[in-house]
């Protein structure tokens, strides 16, 4: 493989022994991909090439172009296949660079892998095994049950290939109305809606997923999490929201409703995790004199025994830091919540 271009550009292409030009130097890539193949990549738009390439298939002895079907992946052969994703399926293309007749063709990008006598898939961000007749014989669960009636349904939206969202949908909720309230809010929260179409008009990729946090009686804590990067910067930005519903009426819960109408909660809790700041070696890497206590709604979460108080990343601490946690056993703040009220009594 060699590089002509100047001024550390790119101008790949591929050289035999003798030196004789096999591919000419004019590739933004040259990916060897094994088994005498190479893909051949050049950027999707030509001003900004960190935003991915698109490959076709060569020959890598006599330079011949096999395929210049546009692949947005492409991974090694073996034995003769090799896994691709283009915009729309994830599947194997044999040496002739055409799609293979060796199933499964799949929707999504990802990888294909050969595992014992199966194919693997992990195919947007989930995992699958096929036989090699492509016939599904185990995928992840797409359905977390909870307590009858409850469970959560997991579904899947992507406009385009930038842009994936795994959000949360409740069932068993009895009330219609405050079903479709609470699913609609859901997938508000988890941005599952209003993404663009994607090429040049989205200048930044988005993958959201969800997960149960902790479930007992009728509240259900869900985590949405999220991460936004903006093609070509240094990296991307997690979220993350924890939703607390009572699964009875609907009810989104704030941190306020934890505690008795008036209490001093803020001022409270603020000092807590500034004693832990200040006490805790597990802390150290929060910037000195950024904490100045809490907000009255600040990010939290609740489980049996705790709640948790969090912050952003950059907010209080370095990004490597993630999102600095703070647990607060019920325990420490007895005088201060509301034991009768709806929030608490949801879980109790």
């Amino acid at each position: 493989m060699v590089n002509t271009a100047s001024d550390y550009g790119n101008a790949y292409g591929l050289i035999d022994k003798q030196g004789k030009q096999i591919i000419p130097a004019t590739y933004y890539e040259v990916l060897q991909l094994g088994e005498d193949r190479v893909a051949l990549g050049t950027p999707l738009i030509a001003s900004q090439p960190y935003r991915g390439s698109r490959y076709g298939i060569a020959d890598a002895v006599t330079g011949r172009i096999l395929s210049s079907h546009p692949l947005l992946g492409v991974n090694n052969y073996q034995n003769g296949l090799a896994s691709v994703y283009d915009t729309q399926n994830t599947y194997f293309i044999d040496k002739s660079g055409k799609k293979a007749a060796q199933p499964p063709v799949l929707p999504g990008s990802g990888t294909l892998s050969f595992s014992g006598s199966l194919i693997r898939a992990d195919v947007d961000l989930r995992t699958s095994y096929y036989d090699r007749r492509g016939k599904q014989i185990w995928r992840q669960n797409g359905v977390i049950p909870l307590r009858p009636p409850y469970s959560v349904l997991e579904k899947k939206y992507k406009p385009n290939r930038d842009y994936l969202v795994y959000y949360p949908v409740v069932e068993g909720i009895a009330i219609t109305d405050v079903s479709r309230e609470v699913n609609d809010k859901l997938r508000s929260l988890s941005l599952a809606e209003g993404a663009g179409t994607g090429g040049g008009t989205q200048d930044f990729s988005y993958t959201g997923d969800f997960a149960v946090s902790f479930f007992r009686k009728v509240l259900l804590v869900l985590e949405l999490s999220g991460y936004r990067y903006p093609f070509g910067a240094a990296h991307g930005m997690p979220t993350r929201i924890y939703t607390h519903i009572n699964l009875k009426n609907g009810r989104f819960y704030r941190l306020g409703d934890l505690f008795k109408p008036g209490s001093k909660y803020v001022q409270k809790l603020s000092d807590i995790v500034g004693k832990q700041i200040a006490n805790d070696p597990q802390y150290d890497y929060v910037f000195p004199n950024t904490y100045k206590g809490i907000s009255a709604d600040q990010p939290f979460y609740v489980d049996g025994e705790a709640l948790y108080l969090y912050f952003a990343p950059y907010e209080i601490a370095p990004y490597a830091a993630g999102f600095p946690t703070f647990r607060i056993p019920y325990a420490e703040i007895m005088g201060l919540i509301s034991t009768e009220g709806e929030f608490w009594q949801s879980f109790h």
